[in-house]
């Protein structure tokens, strides 16, 4: 059985073929590769070369989904991802399997199992499988994030968040008990897989939610200062060219 391994960290990937090479399968991996782009393009050209796809998520340059969007994928594909459940409920339904890392060698070895399984089925069925999951992803707006916690992983629901903060390279989830957890997501992503009716992008540091607003004021320059219903270590403040539509999103 000859794999692709779509992920962009070299540990993940040295650590999925260590596994890989416990089970007993008899698994050849024939190509890594750690972005959208490349990942497009040699599907394109060698799709037809392997039997079966390990994907990460999170890759250097997007996510796993615009791959899908950009090519016709017909192999069974077993997602990665570090500790956030992206539409985990789509990848059940649809008989594709999903490896939380660190890569758990008793549950790699359960997701081979369900590929004999999926090559057991035509093109077809493969095929809109994914578009299933396609069709989940881009209509479903996330409902939690999964954090960490020491060496336990935590569910965080999107109610209990107040705001969304950059801080350098990280970012950060603050909730309503006062906490704070590094998410893995950029700024940017967030903004596409949040319900646009409750959070608001204001500046490039911060995303707030709605319903954890409790005061708008005037600031300098034409901008706006929100007082949150707990107080963040900087100012909220909604860039002069944001103020209009923070104003139609907040009065809707």
């Amino acid at each position: 059985m000859k794999a692709l391994i779509i992920e962009d960290e070299k540990p993940a990937q040295g650590k999925l073929l260590r596994q890989l090479n416990k089970t007993p399968y008899d698994i050849e991996v024939v190509k890594y590769i750690d972005n959208v782009s490349s990942s497009v393009k040699w599907l394109s050209q060698h799709q037809s070369d392997i039997d079966l796809i390990f994907m990460d998520i999170h890759l250097t340059d997007g996510i796993a989904f615009d791959i899908l969007k950009e090519v016709q994928v017909v192999k069974p594909i077993i997602f990665t991802t570090a500790y956030d459940e992206y539409a985990l409920d789509a990848f059940k339904a649809n008989s594709i399997d999903y490896l939380l890392k660190p890569v758990d060698f008793e549950a790699l070895t359960k997701a081979i199992q369900k590929l004999e399984v999926l090559q057991m089925q035509n093109i077809s069925e493969t095929k809109s499988q994914l578009d299933n999951l396609l069709e989940s992803y881009n209509q479903k707006y996330k409902e939690r994030f999964m954090v960490r916690v020491g060496d336990a992983i935590k569910s965080i629901t999107v109610d209990q968040i107040i705001a969304f903060v950059a801080d350098g390279r990280h970012t950060f989830i603050y909730t309503q008990d006062n906490r704070r957890y590094v998410v893995d997501f950029k700024m940017e992503e967030l903004t596409d897989i949040l319900d646009p009716e409750k959070f608001f992008r204001t500046n490039r540091s911060f995303i707030v939610q709605k319903a954890h607003i409790k005061t708008v004021e005037k600031y300098t320059n034409s901008r706006l200062l929100l007082h949150l219903v707990l107080e963040l270590p900087k100012e909220v403040i909604v860039g002069r060219e944001k103020v209009k539509d923070f104003k139609n999103w907040f009065d809707n």
